[in-house]
């Protein structure tokens, strides 16, 4: 395990630098997330005969990829950011990949943020779309947690949203320190497990957009359940105690919100079959 604990120390983050621009492998497991997902997605339409036309995927894919680019950077600003007032009067800097002319890439996106932003793009791709947005929720919950697991992978990697301090075995050193590797631990219950049940579960939804309010409440527990290996923010601490986190809290509001979104689906879904 002596390699494993000191893996960081023989690891670059830098995939490939071409001097003037670097390549994170982060940003590489970012993208192979999106194309993973979206991949999947297309699978399960034809692996379940879905009514779903590969091009208004296409159509709706690009509709919350740009909400959940959006709303992950403006949520991480909004709570996490210690320069927020900074970035709220200068907006224009928050998608500025550059510091004092050097390249460094976009730095702080929040999962719930891009959650928010999903939300938008799928409300607004229901405006100019309407009559096709339940099926692709289900479609959704069942593709992100699968491309999930490459962007915790991608954390990993980037050496960032460390775990809290252990002691053991499998443990990570992090500037000496030995830390949880809870970007894996999140890889698994956040990704893995979560896709596996909603994947056994998909032909046994009571109506269709069931599964993304069902996604919502797995997510939100698997992660609240996580944020005790991984570290609060530094710039945030602990809310309350020792073990409320800005994670946690957050966790918990998307529990109730995913709740009440599997309700109101749940009644219109009713509701149009009595009008049919």
């Amino acid at each position: 395990m002596e390699y494993w604990n000191h893996i960081y120390q023989h690891f670059n983050p830098v995939a490939v630098d071409f001097g003037f621009i670097s390549i994170h492998w982060y940003g590489i497991m970012y993208i192979s997330a999106l194309l993973v997902a979206l991949w999947f997605a297309k699978w399960i339409i034809k692996k379940d005969s879905l009514p779903i036309e590969e091009e208004t995927l296409d159509n709706y894919f690009i509709w919350i990829e740009i909400g959940i680019i959006l709303g992950a950077r403006i949520w991480y600003i909004l709570f996490y950011d210690p320069n927020t007032s900074y970035y709220l009067t200068q907006p224009w800097q928050i998608f500025n990949p550059f510091q004092n002319g050097e390249f460094v890439g976009i730095r702080g996106m929040s999962y719930h943020g891009a959650v928010v932003g999903a939300i938008i793009g799928s409300l607004l791709f229901s405006l100019k779309y309407p009559g096709k947005l339940h099926k692709l929720l289900d479609v959704v919950a069942l593709a992100v947690p699968v491309g999930f697991v490459f962007g915790r992978i991608g954390n990993f990697l980037n050496q960032e949203l460390v775990g809290r301090e252990t002691d053991l075995p499998w443990g990570i050193y992090v500037e000496g320190v030995l830390r949880h590797p809870s970007q894996l631990y999140e890889a698994f219950l956040e990704g893995v497990l979560v896709a596996i049940i909603l994947y056994l579960y998909r032909k046994r939804k009571a109506f269709d957009g069931a599964l993304i309010g069902i996604y919502g409440m797995l997510y939100g527990t698997t992660r609240f359940i996580a944020e005790f290996w991984r570290a609060p923010d530094i710039q945030l601490g602990f809310l309350y105690g020792e073990w409320l986190t800005m994670g946690q809290l957050q966790s918990l509001i998307m529990i109730f919100i995913s709740m009440g979104v599997y309700i109101l689906l749940q009644r219109a879904s009713l509701k149009y079959q009595e009008t049919v």
